[in-house]
Parts: C-alpha cells; structure tokens; sequence
C-alpha cells in the first residue's frame, strides 16, 4: 500500500493496543441468535442439513444461505510486508488482520486472514485455489515481484471469484483518478501526454498498465528501473513484465527521459527525482511521488523550482495522498453485490473515474471542517480525502455497473438508486464523523488539558493524544509526573507541559479570578487559595479560564457528580443553556444519542427542550438527521402517571420554536425504536426509528446508559458534557485511554459543545 501516515506512537502503545483484551484485532460474531436449543438445531444439526442439499442442488444458493457473498479472504506468504521485506508468513498476520478491519469499516465487507508459509509460487497458488468454496473474494497482499504477478495472473485463470493483488492495482486506481484530475486541471488528454514511470515492481507495471488501458499509447510511456530506461532491445536486468512495457526510444537514463515528460509517476526510491530533472519537465507538470516511506521528491522541493507542478504522494501529510483505502474495499463491495467472477480492467477504470469525479464535486461540510477550507477541487485536492463518506455510495455503485456492462456480474442490479441508498444504511455515519474528528484534531491541534495527570490512564491518553498529533496535552500534576513519563517510555518526558500549583506562576491570577466569582457565594480568600493549591479540577479549569488552553478532559479520579461541582465552581453555562450528559451508542449501522444521563435530576419542561435541541445539534454534527423522541413509560397517555406532563409541555415548547428536526412524545421505548411497534401510532410526526431519546429524568436516564455499556453490543461514546461556556469533558471512572483520548478530540474540535 502506498501510503505514510505523519501519525507517530511509541512501540510499547503499539504492542498494548494489539494485545490489550482479546489479542488481535478481529473475532467472529454470529449473525443470528444462539441463545435457545432450537436456535443451535437451527443452526447446526439438524437445520443445517437444509441449506446444505439446496446448495448441492445449486451452488449460486450458498450466496443466499451462507457468508460466502460478503467474505473476502486477504492472503499473504509474507515477502514483501509494507517497507519492512520478508518477514515469513506469520510475521505478516497483523497487517493482514489490519486489512480485515479496514475492510469491515469503510465497506461493511467482512474478511477473514490467511497466512502461507511457503515462498514457493505453486505452492501458494494450489492452496489459495483450493479456498474458492469458503469466500466470495480473494485480496492478495504483501507477495514480492515477481512472483506476485504470476500468483494473481494464475489464480485469476483458475478461480471464479474475484481476485486482486492490492499492492498493484490499489496504488494503480487511485494514481490513475488522480492522474484524470490532473490532466483536467492541466488542459491535457490522456492519449497525448508523455509518462515517465520510475520504478519497475508490482505497483509500477500495474500503473503503467492501467494509463495504457485508458488510452495513453504504449510508446508515449518510458519505463526506468534501477538500470535505466527501459527500451526495446535491452538484455541486461530484463523480465517478461518489464519487456512489455520496453519503449521504443533513445532515452537511456531517467534524466533524458525527463525532458520535455508531462507526468512524472515514482514507486522507486527516496529522492529519486532531482529539482534539475523537474525543471527540465513540460508546462504544468504533473508529478506522483509515491514512495514509502519517503516520495521521489518533497511537494516543497517540486514547488520551488516548478510552482506550476501538480503534486501527489503517500504521505498523509501532504497534499493529493494516493491512499488505497479509497479503493479496494469500495471495489470489492461492488464486486461481491453483483457476484462478479474476476475484477477485470474496466472496473478499475470504472473505480479510477468515480474516485477522481468525487474529488470535483462539493466537498461535503464535515470533511472539509476536519481537513480545513482549502479543500476543493483544484492543484492541491485532486484526489478525495480517504474518509470521505460518500465513497461508499460512489465507488461500489461504479464497479458493479462496470461489472454488468463488461460480462462478468452473475446477478444484476435493477435499480441503482436503491442500491446507492442500500450502500449509504450499510455504514454507521457516526464512524466517519468520528474519523474525521481526529483528522480535524490534526489539522487543527488544540490545548488540552489532562487535569488528573498523576494517574496511569490519563498520562497514556495524554501521550497518545500528543504523538497521534492531535494537540498539545497540558499535563496538571505534581513533580513525580515526569518520573512515571520516563517509566512508561517516554525518552524525553519533560517535553512535556506540566502544571503544577506549588511552582506555577499563574496561581495568584487564579486565586483573584476564583475569589471574584466565589465571595458572595460564603467563600473566604484562603477557600480559593486552598482549593487552587490542592484541587486539580479547579486548577485545571482556571487553567481554561485563563486561556492557557482550549479544552480540559477530566474525571476518572472522582464522581462525576462532585468532578461536575468544581468544574461549576469556575466554568459557567452558556447564557440560556441547561449543561447536560449524552450518551452515544455507535452500532454497526446505528447510532443513539441518549441525554440527559449525568446532570439534570428532574428537568422542567423547558430544560427537557433545551436537552432536545442541544442533543440534536450534536447528531448533526455527526452526520445524522435527528429525530427526537421524549421517552416514558407511557405512549401518548396510556397508561397514566404523574409525570407526564413536563414531556408533554416540552414538546408543545419545540413547537413555538418552530424547530427543523423531528420530534415526538411522550412514548415508551419501543415505541420509540421499533418499526413495527411505531405502526401502531400512525399520527406519530416520526418518519422512522428515533435516534436521540431524551429521558424523563436522571435516574432513568443513567441507568438505562450504564446498563447499556455493560449489557449492550454497540460501543459507547460518552458520557459528553454539552452546554458549558468551555469545552470541558467529565469521563467516567472506568474510562480507558483510548476513551478519554476520544473525547479529548471531540472537546478540541467542537462537536461537543
């Protein structure tokens, strides 16, 4: 994979992420219940038998009764894992684990890795040909040159299943929608350009092979390795794959090439490409610097003697990342919904153009405020930023109609609009939001303070806050803070910014601002000193107050309850605000915003609208369309209680505000969330399941949250405080570093607020 993140972490955060809990990264989960004995006879003898003689009698029904369709297995011998070489088989399992994930996350495919240790091509290709039964989709990865070209071109033959080797046609699909944007931009036509590509392994000759199959004719590219150009008549360092592409030319080194060239692609080596050499290029060059870890040429160095260049890399940190987690699970998304029997030339080209025509297009609002204002189509945005949502509507949807059109879709889908829907339900919004939250914390690094630094967890998401590149962590704690830094393996620990009261010489404006809010509240001057010198909280939140930095996450020492009364002591409301807690429960496909479950004990009617509003606006800015239910124990009166009537005057409130989301109540919770339940009201102004509940008090509502972190399958977000004048964030006792580092992003980039 062509592709270098800027995001740094320490080895020891990297062996404890993978082996924290469950080792690994992936587990199996049934996807029907298993709770009683028929369920299991169901599923297994003598039920199973069932489908077993439906697919003897047909073999397309194992698509219809088994996982087969939505299976892909991702395969390597381990010879070439990213820049790291052959490292053997097993080496290479937590790449392949981490692909599977990928997978699952951008295109709700599932994957499963496999590992063979044999470095003998036959081998490998009798052991991946006999798996065709198991999976519907074959993704090789990390297998040298050459011998990965004769493993895909022998399994595409022998297999009926679409096969693809990432490493060459991932890198080739995003190079080639970026090369279509940057002719575009340049006023070029692909059948008229001349391309030198530097670099002759698997990714290379896949990019090569790709432009000509979009029209660049076969002598207008010149092909460099190690020795040269690659020209016809060369003996010397030449195979099969290289002698396809030889040119017919009098060039014979990269700089000759060079001359007058209007594309410039590299998969070689760092600093490959001179500034001299790209000087000598034609008008507007086009230059795709694509080696890992370091491209052929920085975009500065380009830029200084070319400011007209266009310019691509790997890097994550520069403009135009050719990253092929844009491309390969989008495509076999669209290959696995149409049954395809190969991923033939015309649905990468297909996967290329939707790719590059989304990077003209309008760059959605949550993806342009993480990456920043300068995203819009144009020099330096000519490839989509890789956690765009709409790939997932855009990219399948091209290949499967490419797949049709070309003969090798075994089903066919009729109604494409229906399925570009069907893909957008597939993903849970909530998990690009939360995406490019981080990326915005990148783009934008805040300060932060970590206002219990003292203990373990908290310095371990204030480190993986800092070297994610997410901001600047302001560590509150005494001196030993940096002997426990030195011990967890931080080299240089007081990099680190620490406050303490004993030394800091900010205490003195602390104690005058606290004292000028809290003495006609009964509290004496040497309260405030006390408090300034021995509470964290408080400190941290003058901190805040001071301006000394953007956003405070505390909470894991003490109650949220006594964490929120010194919080309070410092940080107001917003004028008009009632602060409250949410809940976020992230399913696969859902996502529930629960409030209020930590502030307001018993909420009037007003503050139960103000909860509505406020939790509303945060599932917008995750990328939902509220709908808001007011939840009871009773649906619309029945039964009959006592507190019936704040809900109700709540949503006659929502109506004089005459506000744009949808709301309903009072009703019970399965009114609430279940189709089938809901039909039943049919006057309900809830076009479908709510999706943020508010409840009718504290009790119920922390409860019904704290039950459903320990008893439910989603993964919870929160407890996230809204409504204070600052980003403050009050976790739980049990939170874990990545949590805490969670809403440490979320403080800093305004989706809590």
């Amino acid at each position: 994979m062509t592709e270098k993140s800027n995001v740094e972490f320490s080895e020891r955060e990297a062996l404890f992420f993978h082996s924290t809990g469950r080792p690994g990264k992936i587990e199996i989960i049934a996807s029907k219940p298993m709770a009683t004995q028929r369920d299991l006879s169901l599923a297994y003898s003598p039920g199973v038998a069932v489908p077993v003689r439906a697919i003897a009698e047909d073999p397309a029904t194992a698509y219809d009764y088994t996982a087969k369709g939505n299976l892909v297995a991702v395969i390597s011998n381990g010879t070439a894992i990213l820049g790291l070489g052959n490292l053997g088989a097993l080496a290479s399992k937590p790449v392949m684990e981490g692909k599977a994930v990928l997978f699952k996350r951008f295109a709700d495919v599932d994957s499963i890795d496999l590992e063979i240790d044999t470095e003998d091509p036959q081998a490998f290709i009798d052991a991946v040909a006999l798996l065709e039964p198991s999976f519907g989709g074959i993704n090789l990865e990390d297998i040298k040159a050459p011998e990965c070209f004769i493993i895909e071109q022998a399994l595409k033959e022998k297999m009926n299943i679409p096969v693809m080797h990432d490493d060459q046609h991932g890198t080739a699909i995003i190079c080639a929608a970026g090369l279509i944007n940057a002719l575009y931009l340049t006023g070029r036509d692909i059948k008229d350009i001349k391309i030198v590509v530097n670099g002759a392994g698997a990714a290379a000759i896949a990019c090569t092979e790709l432009i000509k199959a979009m029209g660049t004719p076969h002598d207008n590219v010149i092909m460099c390795d190690r020795s040269g150009v690659i020209y016809q008549g060369r003996t010397t360092g030449m195979d099969q794959w290289k002698s396809a592409h030889a040119a017919k030319t009098d060039t014979r080194t990269l700089e000759e090439a060079l001359k007058g060239a209007d594309v410039f692609i590299g998969l070689s080596a760092a600093g490959a490409l001179s500034p001299h050499m790209v000087k000598d290029m034609a008008a507007r060059p086009i230059i795709f610097a694509m080696a890992n870890p370091d491209p052929e040429i920085t975009p500065p160095d380009a830029k200084a003697v070319r400011p007209d260049a266009v310019v691509a890399t790997g890097r994550s940190d520069y403009p135009n990342q050719v990253n092929n987690v844009l491309g390969f699970p989008f495509i076999f998304r669209g290959a696995l919904d149409v049954r395809a029997t190969a991923i033939n030339e015309a649905m990468k080209i297909a996967a290329a153009q939707a790719i590059a025509e989304l990077a003209r297009q309008q760059v959605p609002e949550e993806v342009a405020r993480a990456y920043g204002t300068s995203h819009s189509f144009g020099e330096d945005y000519i490839i989509p930023a890789p956690f765009d949502p709409r790939l997932m509507e855009v990219v399948p949807a091209a290949v499967a109609q490419a797949a049709m059109d070309s003969g090798v879709a075994r089903i066919r889908i009729e109604d494409m609009d229906a399925y570009r829907q069907s893909l957008k339900a597939r993903l849970n919004p909530t998990t690009s939001v939360l995406t490019l939250a981080y990326e915005g914390a990148k783009a934008h690094p805040k300060r932060v303070v970590f206002a219990e630094a003292e203990e373990e967890v908290v310095l371990r998401a204030a480190i993986q806050f800092r070297d994610g590149g997410y901001g600047i962590p302001v560590l509150v704690g005494r001196q030993d803070v940096y002997d426990r830094l030195r011990a967890m393996g931080v080299a240089d620990p007081h990099s680190f910014e620490v406050h303490n009261s004993v030394n800091s010489p900010l205490v003195p404006r602390m104690v005058d601002l606290l004292y000028g809010r809290l003495h006609r509240r009964g509290y004496l001057r040497r309260d405030c000193e006390r408090m300034v010198n021995r509470d964290r909280n408080i400190f941290g939140s003058l901190l805040l107050q001071l301006g000394e930095a953007d956003a405070m996450i505390t909470g894991v020492t003490r109650t949220y309850s006594q964490t929120m009364r010194e919080v309070r002591r410092v940080i107001d409301p917003v004028a008009g605000r009632t602060p409250f807690g949410i809940h976020v429960l992230v399913g696969r496909s859902h996502t529930v915003f629960m409030a209020d479950t930590t502030v307001n004990e018993r909420p009037t009617a007003s503050e139960l609208a103000d909860i509505a509003e406020g939790t509303a606006a945060v599932a917008r800015r995750m990328g939902h369309d509220p709908r808001v239910a007011f939840l009871s124990f009773s649906t619309f009166g029945n039964p009959w209680g006592n507190w019936l009537e704040n809900l109700r005057e709540a949503v006659a409130i929502l109506d004089q505000r005459g506000v744009d989301f949808e709301y309903e109540g009072e009703m019970a919770p399965d009114v609430a969330l279940n189709p089938a339940v809901m039909k039943n009201y049919p006057f309900s102004r809830l076009s479908g399941p709510a999706n943020v509940l508010v409840m009718p008090g504290l009790q119920s509502a922390n409860l019904s949250a704290k039950l459903l972190r320990e008893l439910g399958g989603d993964s919870v977000i929160g407890p996230m405080l809204v409504g204070l004048e600052k980003p403050v964030q009050v976790a739980t006792m049990a939170s874990t570093a990545s949590e805490l580092v969670t809403l440490a992003v979320l403080a800093a980039g305004g989706i809590a607020v």
